[in-house]
Formats: C-alpha cells, sequence, structure tokens
C-alpha cells in the first residue's frame, strides 16, 4: 500500500510545501514472546537525585507536590513508582550533625558550565532523611552514604539517621522501603579528585569497602534475611573504558562477594555518560541521537553485565545521562535526548540492564523534571525571570516507556531488526503475547532542514498467535529536535503548573495493513488491538 503523506502543522501554522522523500521498510515482528526476550519492570526509568539538595525535591514542612505528581504519573500508568536513588557525588561530602534540622550546604560559584554546582560540603540532620515520608506510597529508595572522607563516625551516623527514618510510622506505613544502601560513589575515580593517594587501587578499594560496609551493615541490623541490602561497585565507567582496574569482574576475583557484607550485595551498579561537558563545547545533538551510537554506548557494558548475572546478581545503570557535567546546552534539554534517552533505555534491555537510573539535580540541564522554582539559566547562569516548576522534553521519553510497559507486571520486550541507520524499533509483550511496538527516527530534524522525511513502516508477522487487523498509533509530536518545549504525546502536554497531563488525548486507529508513517524526529507507539 502507498504511503499516505502526512501534513504536521506548526504553531506558527506554517505547512511545509517542498515535498519530503519518504522511503519504505518492512519490519518482521513475532507474535509471541521469543526466547531471551528482556523482562521489564514498571520502574525501568528511575531517578537518581543528587543529594545535596534532596530538601528541593522532597519539601521540608511540606511535600514538594509537583514532584509528587509527576511522580505519581508513571504510578497511574504502570502501577509502579520510579525507583528513587538519593547520593551522587555529593554523598561523599555529607557528614551528619545532630545540630541541624535537614540540611545546610556549601556551594562552590555557579559557573557557565555548571550554573548550579554540586555543595562541596553538605552537613544533615535527621531531618534530611524524614522527609522520605514525602514520597509517592510504595517508593523504593536507593540511599548513597559517605565513602570517600574515610570517616567511618559520618557512615555510622548516617546509617543509624537512615534507619530511624525508614522504620518511623510516617514511613512505614506509605509502605516507602531502604531497598539499597550503597557505600561510596564513583571509588574508582577517588584519585583523580583527590580522595585517595596515588597509591589508591581495586585492591585498597576492596579492603577498605569491606571494612565500611561490615560496620554500616551491622549498624543498620543487615542479613541475609533483611529487606535492604547493599549495592555493589558504583563505579563511573564499564571496564572497557576504565583503565584503572575498576570493575565488577575486578572485584568479584577479588573475593568482595564472599566477605560478611559482600553477601549482602545484591545488585550491581555502574555509572555512564554518553558524552562530556566538563570543559565545554563540542557537544553535537545529532551525534547524541545516533543509534550507532547508542549502541556502542550500551554496549560496552555487556562484559561487565554478563559477568554480574553469571553471580546471580541483578545489574543496574546506578546514575545515567546525557553529558556528564550536568547536561550541554542545546543538547541534552532538547526533544532530540528525549528520542536519545527513549532509545538508549530500551536498548539497555537487551544486553541484561534491568534499571537506570537518570540523574537530576536542581538546575541540571539534562533533568527530566525541574522540581523548584529556577532563577538562574540552566544554559550559561545568567539571570532570568523565575521560572515555576516543570518538566523537560526527557520527560515525554519516561512516559512512553511506562505506557509500553504498562501494569501487567509480565512485560518483555525485543528490539525489531530494521535496517535502518536511525530508525529503532521495540516489540512488547505481555503475559507472552504481542501487546505494543514503539518505533524511533533518530535523525535530527532542524528548522533549517527544509522538508521532513518519513519513513514508512509496513508489518509482518511471525510465529503462532494472531492479531486482530487494527491497531491504535500514539505519536510524540516534536517540531524540532532543538526544541525544548512544547512537545506533546497523543496530542497531550505534561508542561502544565502541576506536572499533570493536560488536553484532549489523540490517538489514531487504524488498519494494520496500512502501517505507520514515522518522520524525522519523532516516536511512535502503535498498541495491537
Amino acid at each position: 500500500m502507498s504511503p499516505i503523506p502526512r501534513f504536521t502543522m506548526w504553531s506558527a501554522h506554517f505547512i511545509t510545501l517542498i515535498a519530503p522523500i519518504v522511503s519504505a521498510i518492512e519490519v518482521t515482528i513475532p507474535l509471541t514472546a521469543p526466547p531471551g526476550a528482556a523482562p521489564l519492570m514498571g520502574n525501568l526509568v528511575s531517578l537518581s537525585i543528587e543529594q545535596d539538595r534532596w530538601t528541593d525535591w522532597a519539601g521540608t514542612t511540606e511535600p514538594n507536590t509537583f514532584f509528587n505528581n509527576v511522580l505519581d504519573n508513571f504510578i497511574q500508568i504502570t502501577n509502579t513508582p520510579p525507583f528513587v536513588r538519593i547520593g551522587a557525588d555529593s554523598e561523599d561530602h555529607t557528614d551528619f550533625s545532630y545540630d541541624v534540622e535537614y540540611g545546610e550546604d556549601i556551594f562552590p560559584p555557579s559557573s557557565t558550565i555548571r550554573p548550579y554546582p554540586e555543595a562541596t560540603n553538605i552537613t544533615v540532620g535527621q531531618g534530611f532523611y524524614n522527609i522520605i515520608s514525602h514520597l509517592p506510597n510504595g517508593t523504593q529508595v536507593h540511599w548513597g552514604v559517605n565513602f570517600r572522607e574515610y570517616n567511618l563516625t559520618a557512615a555510622y551516623l548516617e546509617t543509624v539517621a537512615l534507619m530511624n527514618a525508614f522504620s518511623s510510622p510516617a514511613v512505614v506505613e506509605k509502605y516507602i522501603t531502604l531497598k539499597f544502601i550503597e557505600i561510596g560513589n564513583e571509588a574508582d575515580l577517588y584519585y583523580h579528585n583527590k580522595g585517595r593517594n596515588s597509591s589508591w587501587n581495586v585492591q585498597e578499594y576492596v579492603s577498605e569497602w569491606e571494612e565500611f560496609a561490615y560496620n554500616v551493615s551491622t549498624t543498620a541490623n543487615l542479613s541475609d534475611c533483611s529487606y535492604t541490602k547493599l549495592i555493589g561497585a558504583a563505579f563511573a565507567e564499564s571496564s572497557h573504558n576504565n583503565l584503572s582496574g575498576f570493575s565488577p569482574q575486578a572485584i568479584f576475583n577479588l573475593g568482595i562477594l564472599e566477605s560478611p557484607a559482600g553477601q549482602l550485595i545484591e545488585t550491581i551498579s555502574q555509572h555512564h555518560y554518553s558524552g562530556s561537558f566538563c570543559t565545554g563545547g563540542g557537544a553535537v545533538l545529532q551525534d547524541l541521537m545516533t543509534k550507532s551510537y547508542i549502541r556502542g554506548n550500551i554496549s560496552a557494558f555487556s562484559p561487565d553485565v554478563e559477568a554480574t548475572l553469571a553471580k546471580g546478581l541483578d545489574y543496574i545503570l546506578g546514575e545515567t545521562n546525557s553529558m556528564s557535567c550536568h547536561g550541554a546546552p542545546n543538547v541534552s534539554n532538547t526533544a532530540g535526548a528525549a528520542l536519545w534517552l527513549l532509545d538508549y533505555t530500551l536498548y539497555a534491555t537487551q544486553v541484561g540492564i534491568s534499571r537506570l537510573h537518570f540523574h537530576d539535580g536542581i538546575g541540571y540541564k539534562y533533568n527530566l523534571i525541574q522540581p523548584t522554582t529556577l532563577n538562574y539559566s540552566i544554559l550559561d547562569g545568567s539571570p532570568i525571570e523565575p521560572l515555576a516548576p516543570h518538566v523537560q522534553p526527557a520527560y515525554y521519553a519516561a512516559i512512553i516507556a511506562a505506557e509500553a510497559i504498562g501494569s501487567s507486571g509480565a512485560t518483555q520486550a525485543v528490539e525489531i531488526s530494521i535496517d535502518e541507520d536511525n530508525v529503532a524499533g521495540y516489540a512488547f509483550y505481555e503475559h507472552g503475547v504481542l501487546s505494543k511496538a514503539v518505533f524511533i527516527n533518530l535523525v535530527a530534524y532542524f528548522s533549517d532542514a527544509g522538508a521532513r522525511n518519513s519513513t514508512h513502516i509496513d508489518f509482518s508477522f511471525t510465529g503462532p498467535g494472531y492479531t486482530s487487523d487494527n491497531m491504535s498509533v500514539k505519536t510524540l509530536e516534536i517540531g524540532y529536535a532543538s526544541d525544548t518545549a512544547n512537545l506533546t504525546w497523543g496530542g497531550q502536554t505534561y508542561e502544565t503548573s502541576d506536572g499533570r497531563v493536560s488536553g484532549p488525548l489523540t490517538v489514531d486507529v487504524v488498519p494494520i495493513c496500512s502501517g505507520i508513517d514515522l518522520q524525522e524526529t519523532e516516536a511512535i507507539l502503535v498498541t495491537f488491538l
């Protein structure tokens, strides 16, 4: 069937008159889940939150309603709240004081590269931990304690405060749970950030970690039977890129899993950014979005994942996002980055990564969510009119992933083989039966690009099972890859004052035999009816 041209009306009511190029492909989708299809949890897309301004995210005397709303949106879709990791760089700059109610931070000066820098010193009190009660019911938490400063007293006091908070009635009655304690953030970088001297190596790390972890686990009364367990590794990179010798394989070989505390490791976490903005410049949006680049970034972790799964442990990216040092301007905060996040997440499941925690801080360029009013530009730190809490484009990618997974608790996914350089697709199965598919066109479409090209996709099916004659089609509408706002998902927006979805839902029901047209810089969710 020949494709039907589709026209997109922009906010300025301008319709492209230059004839676009339409390529055509056929994809083959199994009707039942193939062996090895990746199981997906509803919290596949989760959050990592910079610890220094945790009080802004959660709220102190009362909950941060905007933040709770944007988390609850996921619960409405998957019946599962996002997993929340609290820690990152500032977990290793945190000390505890009974004289502090919530938290007191010392920040370095703002810069054009990091308009909202991490605190260099954080002193927290019991209230800092107690406000975990402000999160939605059923939230699972992964919390980091200070290891870099090699202060057992600080780690002990933080652990006591953690356990007091999570055993409080306000937290228990909401089924908010401490699933993991993380001891130290990116210890493989301690020599570079002056946390340790030049002799620092993975052998010393394992020895020191076992000492700290034993004290933390004893203080927290952890055991094989306890719900709370320990995170392993939390290193900055894959073994493929890490020249310092730190890797899951290395710590396994050094016997960490046989130590008393190491036996409480249930999950291995590593961190990854797909590029760097730490020295400014050089970031190109199309590079970030390119299909082969995404696959290369994720595939570098395959040996680490395989070694971890072979030990019977789970594997996550406990901190990840687009460009390190809080993102690159006009790259990390754009609609193009939303498509990057969607493909990056779904491809990660195909190599055995079970959950991804996308890092967010107050005012960071790559945030999914800006949970508090901003007074300085996230791009260069210049003063701006107060900007109310809002979601950024990447949030839509998390919503799309949630809708593809659904609430069945029995969803699996496989990548669809597509012989196109920048078109990606994934099939989703509920209870082993084909239910949905996601297609992403990763060609960055810009305002000066002329006609917007598209790819027509026809479907064929293999294996036992059947589909009806029709499918519903829901589209992430994007003006240009460089847009930082005004996206719509099925005609609706999440760019609202309260973070709730708004506007009439637009979903097309069409015959499967008609296929779909997928424009450059666009994502589509197909539901087989």
